[in-house]
């Protein structure tokens, strides 16, 4: 199944889906971008089908952000209008109720990165370049950047990267925390897929919970992420998937989980 628009496509294989970047830059002013990337998030996060995503450009480009030809003459008004519905779409794409894996191959910038940043994982390639470099035209990041990053490698590192606009090499990343995976260039999709198809064959609805868990525990004290943890643990008895597991590890066989 392929869907396709003038920004994103989204292709389902199997149970798994590959929403992929047709533009390497996105455009500064056509609120189609996050419009799409709102309704490929929608169509895999219900499509019961598909139980991992991967995020991928292509072999030299992930992203590299906004087509700054797009962003001349922006006023803050329409600036913040076209902001706000990207913020949109990617936080839908990091809703997405089933794990993430961004693939990311040759350059993730700017807005680039920050959508690599709404994944649950991210696996890069050794000639893989990641940054944000907002600062240079005076601005900052506005998808998320300032507020994903510091969640991810810690706030001295994410002011430290944003302030000088920095761009790191994988392995620089890999360091920091910024991507989990680098591989050969030539296996970062095959990789992206591999760990994409081992999540599928785990049970849906326990890795929505996890996500809902980790993520809605951040920010919070303590108390407030395990009173979380808590409700979605007890939820979960009531699953088929839960029961299933619970009688293959009884009776010693691998499970066979069916997404319910």
């Amino acid at each position: 199944m392929t869907g396709t628009g003038t920004y994103v496509r989204v292709e389902i294989d199997g149970p798994v889906a590959t929403i992929r970047l047709n533009r390497p830059a996105f455009s500064g002013v056509d609120p189609k971008l996050p419009k799409e990337m709102t309704s490929a998030a929608a169509v895999v996060g219900q499509d019961a089908s598909v139980r991992a995503v991967i995020l991928y450009g292509n072999r030299r480009v992930f992203s590299t952000g906004a087509d700054l030809r797009g962003m001349a003459g922006r006023s803050p008004a329409a600036a913040g209008a076209h902001t706000r519905l990207l913020h949109a779409g990617f936080n839908a794409v990091a809703e997405i109720p089933k794990p993430v894996v961004a693939a990311i191959a040759g350059y993730a910038l700017g807005g680039g990165l920050e959508l690599a940043l709404c994944a649950d994982y991210r696996v890069a390639g050794e000639g893989a370049v990641l940054g944000l470099p907002e600062t240079g035209l005076g601005i900052i990041p506005g998808t998320g950047g300032t507020q994903r990053l510091p969640r991810l490698i810690g706030p001295g590192q994410a002011k430290k990267l944003i302030f000088t606009g920095r761009r790191l090499t994988a392995h620089e990343a890999l360091g920091l925390g910024l991507v989990d995976e680098v591989v050969p260039d030539t296996d970062v999709l095959p990789a992206a897929q591999r760990l994409a198809q081992e999540f599928a064959g785990r049970p849906t609805a326990a890795l929505a919970a996890v996500k809902r868990a980790v993520d809605g525990g951040l920010g919070h004290p303590l108390s407030v992420g395990l009173d979380l943890e808590r409700e979605e643990f007890a939820a979960l008895f009531a699953t088929e998937d839960h029961q299933r597991g619970l009688h293959a590890a009884l009776e010693r066989r691998a499970p066979e989980f069916v997404g319910r």
